[in-house]
């Protein structure tokens, strides 16, 4: 029903949480939802129609690809057949389409247009990694994928370092062992961290520890999809030396990041004032 009590003449958008291992995990409401749908827009068709078929569920509507690389496009079809009464659920590989997966954009549109958006709640590896992590979960926050140029991930690891609350991150497992240790430098090498690998897979794998063992840990072969969770700046922590923070403005230099922001960033992560880190640097 619209405002005015009229029925609504467009149709639906449904976000669609997929299960991130096991197709056990998904929902019998996910389960109607794909059958009734009369389009379903998935990152992986293949994907897509290999879970219908574990689910045993029909596909009676029709099946489009919505992925990264041609996602702009395609919301901007996927919002006319929602404004022509279409049904449209959008599914990516595992997780809630939107989380570092496409349907940002598309939701965006819908909400701006007035065509209803809801969810069909499903595992989500962000929540799953939390809990088994054996971390602070009453504050997190979700930072996505490191960034994969060195010099942008050390700077954006730099404003993270004080932050309080735990945090969970996406990343591939070729890049694992350098954000690891990007994190060590940026956080400090005994921080506490979990990397959970494969979740609720047949080879799931936790391993908790320092960031510093992690990622000499990782340094062998590491393979599946990865969460990493890290304890947040605890308020008791010590502050680092002034030495030891012009070293960190010399790493991010050396890594691409201009000296000018390396020093905002590095003393806004210390908690010290921008011109203390600054004479420091100048001074060596």
């Amino acid at each position: 029903m619209g405002e005015d009590g009229h029925v609504n003449d467009t149709g639906t958008l449904v976000l669609a949480g997929a299960p991130i291992g096991r197709a056990e995990d998904a929902s019998p409401r996910l389960r109607d939802a794909l059958s009734a749908a009369d389009i379903v827009a998935a990152e992986d068709t293949r994907r897509l129609r290999r879970l219908a078929s574990d689910l045993g569920v029909t596909l009676a509507g029709r099946v489009v690809s919505y992925y990264d690389g041609n996602e702009a496009a395609r919301a901007a079809e996927l919002l006319e057949a929602l404004r022509d009464g279409d049904t449209v659920l959008v599914i990516t590989d595992a997780g809630m389409p939107g989380v570092s997966d496409p349907g940002y954009r598309l939701t965006h549109l819908a909400v701006e247009a007035g065509i209803p958006v809801t969810a069909l709640p499903g595992p989500s590896a962000v929540t799953t990694a939390l809990a088994i992590s054996g971390l602070p979960s009453d504050r997190f926050c979700f930072e996505g994928f490191p960034p994969r140029k060195p010099g942008e991930r050390a700077r954006r690891l730099t404003a993270l370092a004080a932050e309080q609350r735990t945090m969970v991150f996406f990343e591939a497992p070729h890049r694992v062992r350098a954000s690891l240790t990007a994190m060590a430098e940026a956080f400090g090498p005994d921080r506490q961290a979990a990397l959970c690998r494969e979740l609720t897979k047949t080879y799931e794998e936790v391993r908790r520890g320092t960031l510093g063992e992690l990622a000499a840990w990782a340094a062998g072969e590491v393979r599946g999809e990865i969460t990493l969770v890290v304890a947040g700046h605890a308020p008791g922590d010590a502050v680092p030396e002034i030495g030891e923070l012009v070293e960190e403005v010399a790493r991010m230099e050396a890594a691409g990041v201009p000296r000018k922001q390396a020093i905002v960033d590095v003393a806004r992560a210390a908690g010290v004032p921008k011109r203390e880190v600054y004479d420091a640097v100048h001074r060596g």
